[in-house]
Order: structure tokens, then C-alpha cells, then sequence
């Protein structure tokens, strides 16, 4: 009989298993979900469904470049061990020379991504079943660069932390020093001009309103508070603002003084840090327990 690919995309969200084996499992069990989840158990190829509640908060980050293309991605794991693997680092290789290639627009596509050893989302589930513990592919980004441009690329400790800077005149050393700015300080914004006028105009709000609260505030000229709120906000986003921070290997100077002195400006930058962003809700945590009970 024919196998819809409904079926089979139904099958591999219920198992975790990879397309073809899918397809396979079906077609020996006349397009029977039920029975063809028993076929994939019993081969093994659905081991990692018991695993599929579990959280992947661990893992590393990764950061590559080839040419005028960049890319930065995160896979995770469940423990801190599992990712210093073998087989996990392996995997981070794998992905990491197919997605330079591929350079895919999102996390969706690089999922379908192929590899000398199979699709990316296949590899990835494969890995869950055969480490053990629930592998996750989270996200992904490709920057391009001009010729014109540099990349600036850091790691920190083997991946806890990888950061991808484009710069405009410098050179390798400048963007390298940026990229170590970026993953050690976190700023979110490249420049006070970055900041969106709605986060602008929220921190200002909110800084009037503690200003009216405050007894020493009162009594003040309009123009001595105008100038205060501007401090007040400029000091709140500095530390958010790349230009502005402290320079981390000279703490004399600003972001913004070291590359004029280099003749230097960022273009763009990104920044992954593993797990952050990934909370643990209570049903989370009945789902981790339920998985390790079975």
C-alpha cells in the first residue's frame, strides 16, 4: 500500500526516528502507526523516544568561518560530561563543515541539512539513542561578510561560550579582541543607536517615576532633573552598549576609544552562550523524572 507522508510525519514525531526508517516501518506494517511504533522499538531506532521529555540545558556552542561566511550554532545535551564525548564532539564536527556549506537560513533548514553521515535532525537523533542522553539541535545563525570585512571568532572554554564579530578596517587582531569583548561583557546592542526606541522610552519612564519618589529630587530645577534622567538613563544601557563598555584588556579606556585608536568598527556581532534562555517549568521537570523512571 502506499504511505502517505502524513503517516510518516506522524511516526517520527511520536519516535523520534529518522524519515526512511519511517517509511520502512510503515511499509512492513501496512501503514499501521501503532504496530509500526512497535517495528521501530523493536529494532532499537526508537530509543530515544523515552528521552524525548527530558531537558538539553548542557552542550556546547560552536563558531566557524570560511571565506566570507560565518556561522555559529548550539547543540545540547543533558549533562556537562556528555559534552566533552567523543561521539558528541564528532557530532559538533559534522554539523559544523555541513552548515558552513549549506548555509542555512534557519534552524528548520539546518535540521534538513545533509551530511556525509545523514541528515542533521537523523544525526542528531541518533546520537540520543546511542549516548545515551537526550541530544538537542537548538539554533543556528550565518553571517556573511564583505570582502572588505574581517571576522573575529572566539571560544571559551571549548564552547561554553562562542562569539562571531565582523569588523570594518583593523585588522585580525582588532576583530579577535572585539569577539573577546563580546562573549566576556554580553552587550546587546553594537551602539546607543541600536537600542529600540520602545526600550529607550521604557527605561526612561521607569527612571521618572523613581525620580518622583525620591526626596532629593525634589525641589530641583526642570533643567538640573532633565540632565540627571539623561544620566541616569545612559548609565543603565552603557553596559548593554558595545561602544560604550569597558575595554576588557584595557579598563583606562572605552569600546569606542579602542577602535578609533585601531581605525576599527563593528559591523555586526552574535553571541551564543549554552542553555541560556532554557528554564526548567515544573511539567519539565515530571517529564525528566517520568523518562529516567522508565
Amino acid at each position: 500500500m502506499a504511505i502517505k507522508a502524513s503517516q510518516v510525519k506522524e511516526l517520527r514525531e511520536k519516535t523520534g526516528a529518522g524519515m526512511m526508517d519511517c517509511k520502512k516501518a510503515l511499509t512492513e506494517t501496512n501503514g499501521d502507526v501503532a504496530a509500526a511504533i512497535d517495528w521501530l522499538r523493536e529494532k532499537g531506532i526508537a530509543k530515544s523516544q523515552k528521552k524525548a521529555g527530558r531537558i538539553a540545558a548542557e552542550g556546547l556552542t560552536r563558531v566557524a568561518t570560511e571565506g566570507n561566511t560565518g556561522i555559529i550554532f548550539e547543540v545540547n545535551s543533558e549533562t556537562d560530561f556528555v559534552a566533552k564525548n567523543e561521539q558528541f564532539l564528532h557530532l559538533l564536527d559534522v554539523i559544523e563543515k555541513a552548515l558552513l556549506a549549506a548555509k542555512p537560513a534557519n534552524t528548520e533548514a539546518a535540521l534538513e541539512v545533509e551530511t556525509p553521515e545523514g541528515k542533521v535532525n537523523d544525526l542528531v537523533i541518533n546520537a540520543t539513542a546511542t549516548i545515551g542522553e537526550k541530544i538537542s539541535f537548538r539554533r543556528v545563525a550565518v553571517v556573511e561578510k564583505a570582502d572588505d570585512e574581517t571576522f573575529g571568532k572566539y571560544m571559551h572554554m571549548g564552547g561554553t561560550i562562542s562569539s562571531l564579530v565582523v569588523t570594518k578596517g583593523g585588522d585580525e587582531t582588532v576583530a579577535k579582541n572585539l569577539a573577546m569583548q563580546v562573549a566576556s561583557m554580553n552587550p546587546i546592542y553594537a551602539t546607543e543607536a541600536d537600542i529600540p526606541e520602545t526600550a529607550f522610552n521604557h527605561e526612561k519612564e521607569l527612571q521618572m517615576q523613581m525620580m518622583k519618589e525620591d526626596p532629593k529630587m525634589a525641589n530641583k530645577p526642570e533643567k538640573v532633573l532633565e540632565n540627571i534622567l539623561k544620566g541616569k538613563v545612559k548609565k543603565h544601557f552603557k553596559d548593554q552598549c558595545l561602544a560604550d563598555q569597558e575595554f576588557f584588556l584595557d579598563s583606562k579606556k572605552s569600546v569606542s576609544q579602542y577602535l578609533k585608536e585601531e581605525k576599527a568598527e563593528v559591523v555586526s556581532f552574535v553571541r551564543y552562550q549554552v542553555g541560556e534562555g532554557i528554564e526548567k517549568k515544573e511539567e519539565d521537570f515530571a517529564a525528566e523524572v517520568a523518562a529516567q523512571m522508565k
